[in-house]
């Protein structure tokens, strides 16, 4: 029989810490930019150029974790029969940490032995491992670090399924997980659908990311000749598959770079993807025809390939992971178009593939006509089961057994959109933070001294008709600025008048100094605040850089976000030295960010300026592009 149980996982875990209360006015922060689209097919081309997010507002940043690793509790939700148990943590995204093949006792996932967030995300927090579901834009989705509703419904057959839904707030749809173990299967089931309540058009994404571990035997097979190469250079070329460069692409360890490959979908052909081990065995992922992509993600053998993996997995034993995905579109980098008032729904299945280690390992197009063939059988049944799950898709929840936001509840108080029944987002799940916008539905927004909340800002016709008050000026400038109106934004900040959050805004749009001074006295013990501020006074004038940084607090000096900044001011400021000292000190800034390398870049300019040519250590170098 299938069981679902409420369990704990122990684990070491950094804490994710508090939300950073700077509204991200910088615009989408994702690596992925294409420069050839003119010569891309148009269909692909228009994908690309359509949907991309102005911002992850309303949501904040998440850039309050450390590096310090203690034992945790983690709550987890267990489904589990006679072949698999699958572990979801509802409260990080429903991200499906593990998921075990017991005859073999065989992990079939990367199963990352701590929790590390790092700066991958939309919103910067982000860790490895498991299965790692996207909506909404082009990256690591918003809620990939934030509780989901859990319950339990009654399954097709009788056995008890996990469901997970949440709010997705940039794009206002709402996501269901539904976990579906039946009694007698090899296959975990995952229904997902993306529900658009709205009367608009809505741009949607989908990545399914699935991390398994990489051997040297490792190869991964996927029913394509061909694949979309995105090597961070910003251009997308059509390559062959598996022969590239002179490696064979679909053995994740082969590679030296950080690097995308989107494989082009044979027509016809059901899609899956699979990673089997040099004995032939692994973990196969297949779906239902509306998630047609399928990608490989290798962090590349470099030495800054393996010190990401390192950073991500503190005391990595072995090669790491690489990731094999399954999305809406061809690429990550697309969006489509989601009708108004429309569902979008498939099934996905997750199992362990045992083949001939001859076949896997042999030719490209025989070894994936193998795995096509088995899976025929293994999955006749699948789009039935769809619709077997479908039937259940609207069942309202029996067990409420984990809770997410009440932002769902709020946007329904707001707009009166009808959501499914299986899929409620009850008035009870409001918290006080949600609850404090409420008045603006009558035309007025309290006001005290505390900081303010991520501006709703599809609430900008409330906001612009409610009564004056500095955090009402404040929250208007912030959605004006979204929506592009510049110098309203300015306008309305400055009404906001002498508070830290609306002289960071107004520093940040004018590149007023004395603002982010100003700011950073009112507020001297938000970090984010002052390295921002320290940042801005170094591309104009060092020694107002140095002011700042002799106010910040006695308890905030050893903070390392301000290491890296002191290391920085000290270059601007003419000590080497001092920065070398720093560095040799040890600064391990827990948000150094995807695609960036600044204290590599930091210790170079040390050594240039000192005149010596001591080489970057191997902890300093987080270069994804390269060897060097």
């Amino acid at each position: 029989m299938t069981t679902l149980s409420a369990q704990a996982l122990h684990l070491p875990a950094a804490s994710l810490g508090p939300e950073n209360p700077l509204p991200p006015l910088a615009g989408d922060r994702d690596l992925h930019r294409v420069e050839n689209l003119d010569s891309l097919p148009p269909d692909l081309a228009e994908n690309i150029r359509y949907g991309g997010l102005r911002s992850v507002l309303p949501c904040l940043d998440q850039d309050g974790y450390d590096r310090n690793l203690q034992e945790q509790a983690i709550p987890c939700l267990v489904l589990e029969n006679e072949h698999l148990r699958a572990t979801v943590l509802p409260g990080l995204g429903g991200r499906l940490y593990s998921l075990v093949h017991k005859a073999n006792d065989q992990e079939l996932l990367y199963r990352n032995p701590v929790i590390q967030p790092a700066n991958l995300a939309l919103r910067n927090a982000w860790f490895a491992g498991g299965v790692e579901w996207n909506l909404g834009s082009t990256g690591h989705w918003t809620g990939t670090c934030s509780p989901l509703h859990a319950a339990r419904v009654d399954g097709p057959d009788g056995t008890p399924v996990l469901r997970l839904w949440e709010w997705e707030r940039t794009r206002n749809l709402v996501v269901q997980l539904d976990f579906w173990l039946p009694a007698d299967s090899g296959l975990l089931y995952v229904g997902v659908r993306i529900q658009n309540p709205s009367p608009d058009v809505v741009p949607a994404y989908w990545w399914s990311n699935i991390a398994v571990e990489q051997t040297p035997g490792t190869r991964v097979l996927v029913p394509a000749d061909q694949t979309w190469r995105y090597g961070y250079g910003n251009n997308l070329d059509l390559v062959g598959v598996p022969e590239y460069e002179g490696i064979d692409l679909s053995y994740p360890l082969r590679h030296r770079r950080a690097v995308d490959f989107f494989f082009e979908p044979l027509p016809g052909q059901r899609p899956w993807i699979a990673a089997l081990d040099a004995e032939g065995n692994g973990l196969v992922q297949a779906s239902t025809d509306r998630l047609r992509g399928r990608k490989l993600f290798v962090w590349g053998e470099g030495r800054g390939g393996r010190r990401w993996q390192e950073w991500l997995s503190p005391g990595l034993d072995g090669p790491g992971y690489c990731e094999i995905q399954a999305g809406l579109a061809r690429t990550q980098l697309e969006h489509l178009k989601l009708p108004a008032a429309t569902n979008w729904t498939w099934l996905e299945a997750y199992g362990r593939l045992s083949m001939e280690p001859t076949v896997v390992h042999g030719d490209w197009a025989e070894a994936r006509s193998a795995v096509d063939g088995v899976l025929a059988g293994r999955l006749s049944d699948l789009e039935n089961r769809e619709q077997a799950w479908l039937a259940i898709a609207d069942a309202e929840p029996v067990d409420q057994l984990a809770t997410g936001s009440g932002w769902g509840a709020l946007e329904l108080r707001r707009t009166g959109w009808n959501v499914s029944a299986g899929t409620p987002f009850a008035e009870s799940t409001l918290t006080e933070r949600e609850r404090a916008w409420l008045p603006l539905l009558e035309g007025r927004l309290p006001a005290d001294h505390s900081a303010p909340d991520g501006t709703l800002i599809g609430w900008k016709d409330l906001l612009e008709a409610a009564e004056d008050n500095w955090l009402t000026w404040y929250h208007r400038g912030v959605a004006r600025w979204v929506e592009g109106d510049q110098d309203g934004a300015v306008d309305a900040w400055r009404k906001s008048g002498d508070n830290p959050w609306a002289l960071r805004n107004l520093a940040l749009a004018t590149s007023d100094l004395t603002a982010y001074e100003r700011a950073a006295e009112l507020h001297p013990d938000l970090v984010p605040l002052l390295v921002e501020a320290v940042t801005a006074a170094l591309e104009v004038n060092v020694v107002r850089a140095g002011a700042i940084l002799d106010r910040v607090p006695a308890e905030l000096a050893d903070d390392q976000r301000i290491s890296l900044v002191r290391v920085r001011y000290l270059l601007a400021a003419g000590d080497p030295a001092g920065a070398e000292r720093l560095l040799d000190e040890g600064v391990e800034p827990a948000g150094v960010r995807e695609g960036a390398n600044p204290l590599a870049e930091y210790w170079r300019q040390a050594q240039q300026q000192l005149g010596t040519n001591r080489p970057v250590p191997a902890r300093y170098d987080f270069g994804m592009f390269g060897d060097d």
